[in-house]
């Protein structure tokens, strides 16, 4: 951070002195005035409900420009690093801020490959869960256990610790996310391949069974991938900030990541391509791509609840930067199983090129974000919609962990303490009670 300059003056008409703030810039991005005196100066908080105009945190990690379609990781277009790097690779980079070379790559990949297995006693506590829960709450349990399997490196104020712990986390949550849903099905648990790539050997304990030989298709591991590196990092939403928040009480990194699951597992969150999914299935339902037309035209009536699931973005006012990369990599898929026909494909592609072409959304900038071509590729990999929020928990955990590490080494790394404006009642004594001694 450099200060500027320029100062923020606040002036009150109730009498309080006017104070000085300063302001700071960062390499990129909006300057930032800071507060952190305003209460010892003034007695007044700032109002800022889901903190829109609030930066709790300087970071290092991640930056988006909405307005441009701009996302970047460490410097890095995700564009480029979607082409030229797997999702190993990005882990390095988002955990130790620069890309590996290659010798560097080929330890940090033997080392995750080397932690894939998981305790075994972790597959009887995963036997306490009903075989009908949504994999997310079985997730968010099992990687909240892992505190309880691991606790070995304690001392989270190590260096080495919390190497060990991010190295868990990365190779453990695969094997995870494939227990979780081998479990929901019925069917045994495939124990990892480390002779496999780290995106292969997680499609293998997916849908591998003991009975014949896995099959490795390169063009699929390459778009499941692309998912993960698409999904790595995202600034400061939501579930990373819970992932900030918890851990700074101190809390173990598992215990962080796992609350930082259940915050992504809401529908206005990780479960946004799973809804669009579902739009999707309600439409062809409802008649395919014949019914498309009254579909949009309910969208655009004020009156109606319908919403078009997978347009446009809370953060991105232009094309959502990811969203291009994955309409490529649904095409591929599409293409290498033959499933260009296929009718909730067609309806999706049907939809999308009337969406991109009306004034209506064209005017409101509403272009397909990631989670609409996410959500068709995960389909076509043979991902059951239940599990697309796990498949977003796992390729999250590398960003998580690293805005962790970030948090838990930064010199003003203080406890999340977030105050209130309070408008309940004001004191006021407890009135007598007939029959009270």
């Amino acid at each position: 951070m450099i200060e500027s300059n320029i100062k923020a003056k606040l002036s009150f008409s109730d009498g309080t002195p006017d104070i000085e703030l300063p302001i700071y810039k960062g390499t990129q991005g909006p300057d930032v005035i800071d507060i952190r005196k305003l209460y010892g100066q003034t007695g007044k908080f700032t109002y800022d409900p889901g903190f829109l105009s609030t930066a709790s945190c300087s970071s290092k990690i991640t930056f988006i420009d909405g307005d441009k379609g701009e996302l970047l990781y460490r410097g890095y277009p995700i564009e480029d690093l979607a082409k030229n790097c797997d999702f190993l690779e990005v882990c390095q980079l988002l955990i130790k801020g620069e890309l590996p070379n290659e010798k560097q790559n080929r330890e940090f990949q033997d080392m995750v490959m080397h932690h894939t297995m998981v305790h075994e006693q972790m597959q009887f506590f995963l036997r306490g869960f009903r075989r009908d829960a949504h994999p997310m709450a079985v997730l968010t349990g099992l990687v909240g256990a892992m505190a309880a399997f691991y606790h070995d490196e304690i001392d989270y104020g190590d260096a080495k610790a919390r190497e060990i712990a991010q190295i868990r986390l990365i190779a453990k949550m695969p094997t995870l996310v494939a227990m979780s849903y081998k479990y929901s099905i019925g069917q045994p648990f495939m124990y990892p391949d480390n002779n496999l790539s780290y995106t292969a050997n997680f499609m293998r304990m997916m849908f591998a069974t003991p009975c014949e030989p896995y099959k490795v298709n390169p063009v699929l591991v390459r778009a499941l991938d692309r998912i993960f590196i698409l999904h790595a990092d995202h600034e400061q939403n939501a579930s990373t900030s819970t992932v900030r928040l918890a851990g700074s009480s101190g809390t173990n990194p598992f215990a962080a990541i796992s609350a930082g699951i259940a915050c992504l597992w809401g529908p206005a969150h990780g479960g946004a391509n799973e809804a669009c999914l579902e739009m999707l299935n309600s439409i062809q339902a409802s008649g395919g791509v014949e019914k498309i037309g009254e579909f949009i035209a309910q969208v655009k009536d004020k009156n109606s609840n319908v919403r078009l699931m997978g347009f446009g973005h809370r953060v991105y006012k232009n094309f959502d930067p990811r969203a291009k990369l994955m309409r490529e990599t649904c095409h591929e898929v599409l293409k290498e199983l033959g499933l260009e026909n296929d009718p909730l494909f067609k309806l999706a592609m049907t939809l999308e090129k009337i969406a991109l072409e009306d004034d209506y959304f064209v005017g409101r900038k509403l272009y397909p974000n990631v989670d609409f071509y996410s959500g068709i590729v995960q389909r076509a990999l043979g991902i059951p919609t239940e599990m697309f929020t796990c498949i977003f928990a796992l390729a999250r955990t590398v960003g998580w962990i690293a805005q962790w590490e970030e948090m838990i080494t930064d010199p003003e790394y203080k406890i999340g303490r977030p105050r209130q404006l309070f408008t309940g009642a004001s004191p006021r004594a407890v009135p007598p009670i007939s029959g009270r001694k």
